[in-house]
């Protein structure tokens, strides 16, 4: 018992930032702790370590102030988040027997795919809707059938005198489409506004007004562009619809915002956060109702973070990204399944919403008020990011705002810029894609699918169109599942797996850290490695490349090996085989180089090395080969 009393009554000495530092240091072998600070896509610094000085002033209470700690005081205690899976129906019958099962599996919103089939005629969407709308709100992205939807609503308002029982979104974001269609139609934005105008009327309880930056998220845009864009759509729908006699609190109310959620677990949650900094400041401004302006968040797990290869991968990639989500504080969520780029199946529509189900009930997020809140990290983060968005919302203003930077272009290019830095990240493997452009399985087979095509039914008819360039909808590991098809196509032609000869210098313990990162470098183009036995001599050499006859070989094994016998090995092969092309594992001392490349050696591939353009370079050279076989 004294033991236990003593062990009670212990503290421990407080540490100065300056002893971690030097402790940190020490661990580093020489190098500085601002080594380790990085620079995230927003052109914010990451320290390795926040502490109280990093402290910034917050809400005391959720609910309050601007809303960063989110909008209701006991968070989801008493507003919980609602499951809001967007089911894929080809018949009203199809959605009718969906919504039924998807409710008493744990779904808590009406939330489908809108499409032309479920429209209009003798569909009787409305008379399945009616089963089920006094329950649940809707959580539905109606994009170019809004006009239509509301109609369907508004014969169930008539029939049973219920306009204030529905409630939710059924919302459309002009603005959104012309971006991703590439196409910009005022005549649509003038009857999207008297729509919006006349259906506030008809359901005082739901909103119609989307403000949706998944387009520019999944166009690679980073989360400061995310959240400028969102302000700048948002202040844009203001004064449109003020100006069509629309009241300001009215605006307000009806407003909601769609965000997709990436894979930067914090940055994702200080986006959210910032996202209701932003907005509330805009509100602030316009002098509208605190209580009517407080942001309505939908969100989405990204689709530009998916891949076709290890499907399963992305079952951890949206649970990390609903987990963010959650954390962040929204109103409606949507969890992708983990085949949703090939064919969704009933087992992992299932899988998308436990995961949901798993957040509340095994996680227990559902009971904790703010989680992220006190945090130094994400607070400062929280705070960087609302000012880097600011910043970038400003700039939009400052070139005639939203429709003028997607007509001139200006849009597009900043995002395809910091696109651009994203995939040189994935294509260096400076940044990994489990299952893509790292631990690649050869094995597996995929089914490539050509790209569905865009709807542009909004932009039919005379609508005095403006062509603009198109925010293409991106995903990060395209360029390697290309390389992935590049090989499979390879493969039918020649009757097996593309390949490059690993000669293997020395006994394993010598040539197998490099072999194994090579094995892995090539699998992520889908190119099998073809494994020498323990190379010693150039005779060992030579006889592997005569029975085992491939267009590439690379020279595998420690520096010592190297200098020991590798330009031997390689002035000999190069002679007696001048066709083929030799590849040095690792990268030498600079001094040496020029000699390796003397000698023969088309490139160094090593952890610098971008691996996408080596094996891009690699399958054409295969290609043209099997061309210049089949004309002889």
């Amino acid at each position: 018992m004294r033991s236990l009393e003593n062990l009670k009554n212990q503290s421990f000495p407080s540490i100065s930032e300056q002893a971690w530092t030097e402790k940190a240091e020490k661990s580093l072998k020489g190098k500085s702790v601002e080594s380790l600070q990085t620079t995230t896509y927003e052109n914010i610094i990451l320290k390795p370590l926040y502490t109280r000085q990093d402290e910034c002033q917050v809400p005391e209470y959720p609910g309050g102030s601007d809303f960063r700690r989110g909008i209701y005081p006991l968070g989801y205690l008493t507003n919980d988040w609602k499951v809001a899976q967007r089911l894929s129906c080809q018949s009203v019958e199809d959605l009718h027997t969906k919504l039924r099962q998807s409710f008493k599996k744990g779904q808590s919103s009406i939330s489908f795919n809108v499409s032309k089939n479920l429209l209009g005629g003798d569909q009787n969407l409305g008379k399945v809707l009616a089963d089920s709308y006094t329950q649940y709100p809707f959580s539905i992205d109606a994009k170019e059938y809004q006009s239509t939807f509301l109609t369907e609503l508004e014969a169930i308002v008539e029939r049973e005198d219920a306009s204030e029982k529905i409630s939710g979104y059924v919302g459309s974001d002009p603005v959104a489409i012309f971006a991703k269609e590439g196409v910009i139609s005022e005549a649509f934005l003038k009857d999207w506004v008297n729509n919006i105008s006349n259906s506030a009327v008809k359901f005082p309880n739901l909103r119609t007004i989307l403000i949706d930056t998944s387009a520019y998220h999944n166009g690679g845009s980073s989360a400061a562009q995310e959240l400028g864009v969102a302000i700048a759509e948002g202040i844009f729908y203001l004064e449109h619809l003020q100006d069509a006699g629309m009241d300001l609190d009215t605006i307000f109310s009806k407003m909601i915002f769609q965000f997709s959620i990436g894979s930067n677990f914090f940055m994702e949650i200080a986006k959210l956060r910032a996202a209701r900094v932003l907005w509330s400041r805009v509100s602030s401004v316009y002098g509208a109702n605190e209580d009517r302006s407080r942001m309505n968040i939908a969100v989405e797990t990204s689709t530009n973070t998916k891949t076709l290869h290890d499907p399963y991968v992305n079952l951890l990639r949206a649970g990390n990204e609903a987990f963010a989500a959650v954390v962040g504080g929204i109103q409606y969520l949507h969890v992708s399944p983990f085949d949703d780029l090939t064919s969704v199946t009933s087992f992992s529509d299932r899988i998308a919403r436990n995961t949901q189900l798993l957040l509340k009930e095994e996680a227990h997020l559902q009971k904790v008020i703010d989680p992220a809140g006190g945090s130094w990290y994400v607070e400062h983060l929280t705070n960087e990011l609302a000012e880097k968005a600011w910043g970038f919302f400003k700039r939009i203003d400052a070139n005639g705002g939203i429709l003028e930077v997607l007509k001139s272009k200006w849009l597009q290019q900043e995002i395809a810029e910091v696109y651009e830095k994203k995939i040189h990240d994935i294509q260096t493997r400076r940044k990994s894609i489990v299952g893509t452009n790292v631990y690649a399985n050869l094995d597996e087979m995929v089914t490539y699918k050509n790209p569905p095509e865009k709807n542009s039914d909004f932009a039919n008819g005379d609508n005095s169109l403006i062509n603009i360039e198109a925010i293409p909808n991106r995903r990060l590991a395209e360029p390697f599942e290309e390389l992935r098809k590049k090989s499979v196509d390879l493969e039918g032609k020649v009757g097996f797996k593309p390949s490059v000869g690993m000669i293997c210098l020395g006994g394993i313990k010598q040539h197998k850290a490099r072999l194994d990162f090579m094995k892995g470098f090539l699998a992520a183009g889908g190119l099998k490695a073809l494994i020498s036995n323990s190379i010693i001599t150039v005779e060992n050499a030579r006889k592997f490349v005569l029975e085992h006859p491939a267009k590439h070989y690379c020279i595998c094994g420690t520096n010592d090996q190297y200098e020991i016998i590798g330009h031997d090995i390689l002035k000999i092969l190069k002679t007696e085989f001048p066709e083929r092309t030799f590849y040095l594992a690792g990268l030498p001392e600079k001094e040496k180089q020029d000699l390796w490349m003397d000698e023969g050696i088309n490139q160094f591939i090593h952890v610098k090395s971008n691996c996408y353009e080596t094996l891009l370079s690699i399958l054409r050279e295969l290609e043209v080969s099997k061309v210049e076989e089949t004309k002889a």
